[in-house]
């Protein structure tokens, strides 16, 4: 099996379900078991990390970072991920998800942020995507999603509206070169 893990999601044109139209995620986790990923192009305008860490007993001092706050995606959506480069790592709970990037699911993350010593680069999301074993590929078989590789830029960047598009243009495709639907030659 090939590993999809530090690659793109990148949801097709005609994607019904609304909670992933126009979505761009990134995959975190891909084994026969499952798949774990995290939408990047959907920010909370309305949760800023500073009082959710508040609301969470974390004190953010003066070299607090403030990070964007995103949804990750339908599945426990209280629970939080920070996504970020690799200048840091938690002793337990960090997956490296590629040469560059990992993902932090443990308080310490947003504790090391509140500080200043966390990473240089990073988003929370909370919830995340979730696909049981096969259900992933079945969706990419049925023309679903698109895969393709992901920069930083994608990742952590701040034009969300224009990610999906940028997602595409990783891949060398025009939006306006993708049918509305699917189909088999």
């Amino acid at each position: 099996m090939t590993t999809l893990a530090g690659k793109l999601l990148i949801a097709m044109p005609d994607m019904e379900d609304p909670r992933f139209a126009g979505s761009v995620i990134y995959i975190c986790d891909h084994s026969d078991e499952g798949t774990m990923g995290l939408i990047v192009n959907r920010p909370f305008p309305d949760i800023a990390f500073r009082k959710l860490l508040a609301q969470m007993g974390i004190s953010c001092g003066d070299a607090c970072q403030d990070i964007g706050v995103h949804f990750g995606g339908p599945v426990e959506k209280v629970r939080g991920f920070v996504l970020h480069t690799l200048d840091y790592t938690a002793d337990k709970g960090t997956l490296q998800v590629d040469d560059d990037i990992g993902m932090t699911a443990t308080q310490d993350v947003l504790q090391a942020l509140a500080e200043g010593t966390g990473p240089a680069t990073s988003l929370l999301a909370l919830g995340y995507t979730g696909w049981g074993p096969g259900q992933l590929e079945e969706e990419l078989a049925d023309n679903g999603w698109l895969t393709g590789p992901a920069n930083q830029a994608i990742l952590f960047g701040t034009d969300h509206a224009g990610k999906w598009a940028a997602a595409l243009a990783l891949m060398g495709i025009s939006p306006v070169a993708l049918s509305q639907s699917g189909g088999r030659a």
